[in-house]
């Protein structure tokens, strides 16, 4: 594999800050340092938005985020709350529980809600890959892909179970075929690491550690 520049891999980059005492102050250093570093976007708690950010910087922010346990149609009230505010990505939590139990009809329904309710906007759904197993994986990608969802992403970075693995980022980009994005998140602080998501099939990594991972690519 080619070796990706610095700017390429920062392409790539949700520039993420999702601490719940975040200040408005800190994400609008967040954003500078975004423009700066050249990331794709930042992503941040809704509660932070609306806010401005350069025309080369997106906006995500999560929804049902960390737990996914709140109710489909709460998550589809905050999901259009958010695109009634001006984000251009959303990241929803799928209600782990089902997932676990294999009910990965519920879990389509409960996305095709946040799917409809925002409908203008790119929807990523976070599957917690590290509580699943491999065969959970694979029905919560399936469920996103038939709910209408634009990428699958790992972790939200909070849950116990821990954040991204090589191994379920390739499963994950297997069995979507390309035709969703997707995003590796959690635990991914250095260069090295950010390297084997991407070789593994991630097409965007969620970085707190932004500045510190892009500082291992070459220019």
């Amino acid at each position: 594999m080619t070796e990706l520049t610095r700017a390429q891999v920062a392409q790539m980059i949700d520039h993420t800050l999702l601490k719940p005492a975040a200040t408005p102050e800190q994400v609008a250093e967040l954003i500078a340092e975004a423009a700066e570093l050249g990331t794709y976007s930042v992503c941040i708690s809704p509660s932070l938005v609306p806010v401005e950010t350069p025309d080369s910087v997106k906006l995500a922010v999560v929804c049902g985020f960390p737990s996914g346990a709140h109710k489909p149609e709460v998550k589809a009230a905050e999901a259009a709350a958010a695109q009634a505010d001006g984000v251009d990505e959303i990241d929803m939590v799928i209600n782990l529980a089902w997932a676990v139990a294999n009910e990965f009809d519920k879990t389509e329904a409960e996305i095709r809600a946040v799917r409809e309710a925002a409908p203008d906007v790119l929807l990523k759904v976070i599957i917690e890959s590290a509580a699943l197993t491999d065969e959970q994986i694979v029905g919560a990608c399936e469920a996103s892909e038939r709910a209408g969802a634009d990428f699958v992403k790992t972790s939200t970075g909070f849950h116990a179970a821990g954040g991204a693995s090589v191994e379920a980022v390739a499963l994950m980009a297997k069995t979507v075929g390309g035709r969703l994005g997707v995003k590796a998140s959690g635990g991914i602080r250095d260069a090295e690491t950010a390297r084997a998501m991407i070789e593994a099939g991630a097409t965007r990594l969620g970085l707190s550690s932004s500045k510190a991972v892009l500082d291992g690519f070459p220019a």
